[in-house]
């Protein structure tokens, strides 16, 4: 993913009220939607090694299981395009997050590790080929080593899998998301930015947030073509987007009209150059049969001359034929 794309998603999930739509809409699962959201904290991304943290950071979150403080943690990747090696990244990332644990003393009672939930949330548009389980990358073999090689599944979360009705029936934060990245037509960015307008009515920190997002996934998908000022609220947002697809409208039926008059100029002297050639091939025979006649049979009467002038190629071309053996101007023209 782009770091600029990949900052925008990790603002997004910055929000804990974005990782508890995730899980609930997402991730079909009673024990996980049994827990209580509210306890959610973000961790920092320290636990990873320097080349790493660019990756990772801001992006794991633990909830509290029950009523002790037995968490589980929750990493969330963000992909754009298919990674044959995520199960490899993602196992490290696991590990390192373990290390960080055991080294600010957060394990578990009786020196056990707190569960940890891998997610990749994938919004590319190909299908995800590449393994989830970091086994399936290993060959199988027999005897003493097959018993000791390493098994880490991660969760996919591939968003093309999810249709726009769908997606449309959920009141869900990461389900507009969605909606937001593969919008249908325009008029459906609008209509889900004003969905969240009123979804986050009482949360206006998270609102300049989706603000944010929104803009830089826009400017993402038109290559930086379109003019959008950095607004950070969802109204002014909305305002702006409406006033642009508006001239967006006015400019492609202008540019419609264009190529629509230029298409017909062009058919129109393509259809007169074609039609100006057929004439001239005409004439040209009908010139060669004259002289032809007359030089065999004499001087033409004006009937014959009429029929010359308004006959098509293909007559022209008949009589030709029959000038060759004709021995009087009736075997041609049929007895006139």
């Amino acid at each position: 993913m782009p770091p600029d794309h990949d900052a925008s998603y990790k603002l997004l999930f910055s929000s804990p009220e974005l990782v508890r739509d995730l899980v609930l809409g997402f991730i079909p699962d009673a024990w996980l939607h049994s827990l209580d959201y509210r306890t959610l904290e973000k961790m920092p991304g320290s636990y990873v090694t320097d080349d790493l943290r660019h990756r990772a950071d801001d992006v794991v979150w633990r909830v509290k299981v029950g009523p002790e403080w037995v968490y589980l943690y929750i990493l969330i990747e963000f992909q754009s395009k298919v990674d044959p090696w995520m199960a490899v990244r993602m196992m490290s990332y696991v590990g390192l997050l373990y290390q960080d644990l055991i080294k600010a003393k957060q394990v578990l009672p009786q020196r056990k590790l707190p569960p940890v939930l891998p997610i990749v949330l994938y919004n590319g548009d190909a299908p995800w080929t590449a393994a989830t389980n970091i086994a399936e990358l290993i060959p199988k073999v027999p005897g003493l080593v097959s018993q000791f090689l390493p098994s880490l599944q991660y969760l996919l979360i591939a968003e093309n899998q999810y249709t726009e009705s769908g997606l449309a029936t959920m009141q869900n934060l990461v389900a507009a998301m969605m909606r937001l990245q593969r919008p249908p037509q325009q008029t459906a960015v609008l209509e889900v930015i004003d969905l969240l307008h009123g979804w986050l009515a009482d949360n206006p920190e998270l609102m300049r947030i989706f603000a944010i997002w929104i803009r830089a996934v826009l400017l993402r998908q038109s290559k930086h073509d379109l003019a959008l000022p950095k607004v950070q609220d969802l109204k002014e947002l909305k305002m702006t987007l409406a006033t642009r697809f508006e001239e967006w409208a006015q400019e492609a039926e202008q540019k419609g009209l264009q190529k629509g008059l230029q298409k017909g100029l062009q058919k129109g002297l393509q259809k007169g150059l074609e039609k100006g050639m057929q004439k001239g091939q005409r004439d040209g025979e009908a010139r060669i049969l004259q002289r032809l006649l007359v030089a065999r049979f004499g001087p033409l009467s004006s009937s014959i001359l009429a029929q010359l002038e308004h006959a098509s190629t293909e007559q022209i071309e008949a009589w030709v034929d029959r000038a060759i053996t004709a021995r009087s101007l009736h075997d041609i023209f049929d007895a006139i």
